[in-house]
């Protein structure tokens, strides 16, 4: 376990749990693709693991910026997110029912990471790091557009379907 003793020290420790949550999201959110039945819910699977892995891409240019050589911690929160999705794809749901579980687990992810990257952005820019912050609030757009379009499915149609 590290010392935390400055907010940079604070601020490594985000993101190498952030780090451990992306690589994390990126075995996870082809099953959850595979999982889904609604060629639109498919498609925004297929492109959130596009950008996950640019964010982590990202996180790598972050990394290099602080000279930190170790770029993981176990990430428990997301690990448990993410267990808990796998359980619910082991329901036994009609496909309907499926696709609005599936946005759910999805939704807890983002906001996970929706909350992460806040932190992160805000210690960056405290830190007097503004291309990091730069960075950082590329991936909290692309976030939040994530989760935003989730509900839109979600409440556009597949809740529905599910009824």
């Amino acid at each position: 376990m590290s010392k935390l003793n400055s907010l940079r020290d604070l601020y490594v420790a985000e993101l190498k749990d952030i780090y451990f949550a992306e690589n994390l999201l990126t075995k996870s959110l082809p099953k959850m693709q595979s999982k889904a039945t609604n060629p639109k819910l498919k498609q925004a699977f297929e492109t959130h693991l596009v950008q996950t892995q640019g964010q982590i891409k990202r996180l790598d240019q972050i990394f290099e910026m602080l000279g930190e050589t170790e770029k993981s911690k176990p990430c428990k929160a997301m690990q448990g997110i993410v267990a808990e999705g796998e359980e619910m794809m082991s329901e036994d749901a009609t496909p309907e029912v499926m696709d609005a579980a599936l946005i759910s687990s999805a939704q807890r992810a983002e906001h996970y990471e929706i909350a992460g990257y806040g932190c992160l952005r805000t210690y960056a820019e405290e830190l007097g790091e503004k291309e990091q912050s730069q960075l950082l609030q590329a991936t909290l757009i692309e976030e939040r557009e994530t989760d935003e379009l989730l509900t839109h499915l979600a409440k556009s149609r597949l809740n529905l379907a599910a009824v």
